[in-house]
């Protein structure tokens, strides 16, 4: 999934744990098969390729995940938008020489942006407008930590920590200690932890523009694009973490807290049910109300 996976458990039964092992493999191959955009022969390319001609028929596992879709837009208010493709490949950070697009381009992209144009049958989907693409990376790690979560519990495997870049589910506890810890990256010191979480069935998830970003005479342009302008995001805002019941959750409100900006953000995260986490800016860091209770001893 372009990025590094990795799970963690213990089991007692070999035979238990190799099936686990093997299971979590092939979902995990099978979804980033189905749902990459950058495979021609993906369900996501095959539903893009359609825009405004026909319907692509999708089995339940693709109506769960768009289901999931629907709600969070809902509940987001429009932040997360899976449709936000034509605005994203405006902003080509893999490109040799990255350009600024014009404002002509920018605002014809904001025109195909709008999950309402969303056409949603049982067993079916269509995207109403030409040129209107689905991209899923605001939700897929997340979905993806999620349903191997679900994989573990129908086994019967209570102890396992499941990070798909950052994205991550901490179940039971590891041997020895009663808590999963996880560190959380210092956004002012990118491969160093400014501390960590001691976490037992939650999850926790990270947004932020600082690794990845480009500059063009003397400007930033992080790789977070707020849809609804545009343009990279361009607030204060340069990490959050988000614990959280699910990862879809965590991930979903993290991202939208960076688009929001501090304030709005951390007013976002403490209204959020269930949910707890930190907004860090270029100078400070802000809490939620109860984040303290993860955080390790002394940070």
């Amino acid at each position: 999934m372009g990025c590094p996976c990795e799970i963690q458990f213990r089991s007692r039964d070999s035979k238990l744990a190799n099936q686990f092992k093997d299971e979590a493999i092939e979902w995990v191959r099978n979804f980033e098969s189905t749902y990459t955009r950058f495979k021609e022969d993906s369900l996501l390319s095959k539903i893009n390729q359609a825009a405004g001609r026909e319907w692509v028929e999708i089995d339940a596992e693709a109506e769960a995940l768009f289901d999931l879709c629907d709600q969070f837009h809902f509940i987001t208010e429009g932040l997360f938008d899976p449709t936000s493709l034509p605005v994203i490949k405006l902003w080509d950070y893999k490109a040799e020489h990255p350009r600024i697009p014009s404002q002509e381009e920018i605002e014809d992209a904001k025109a195909l942006v709008g999950w309402d144009n969303v056409q949603r049958e049982p067993g079916r989907i269509k995207l109403s407008v030409p040129g209107m693409g689905l991209d899923l990376g605001g939700i897929g790690k997340e979905y993806a930590v999620d349903r191997v979560s679900l994989i573990a519990k129908e086994l019967g495997i209570t102890d396992v920590l499941i990070n798909f870049g950052g994205d991550i589910a901490a179940l039971g506890k590891p041997p020895v200690y009663t808590h999963w810890h996880v560190g959380i990256e210092d956004p002012g010191k990118p491969g160093t932890c400014w501390g960590s979480l001691a976490l037992s069935n939650l999850c926790v998830a990270s947004s932020g523009d600082y690794r990845r970003f480009f500059e063009i005479d003397g400007k930033r342009y992080g790789h977070m694009i707020d849809h609804r302008k545009g343009y990279p995001i361009a607030n204060k805002v340069k990490h959050t973490s988000i614990v959280a019941r699910t990862c879809t959750e965590a991930g979903i409100l993290a991202t939208a807290c960076c688009l929001l900006g501090e304030e709005a953000g951390m007013e976002r995260i403490n209204t959020f049910f269930g949910a707890e986490g930190c907004i860090h800016t270029e100078f400070k860091r802000l809490d939620s109300y109860a984040i303290h209770q993860y955080m390790v001893s002394g940070i």
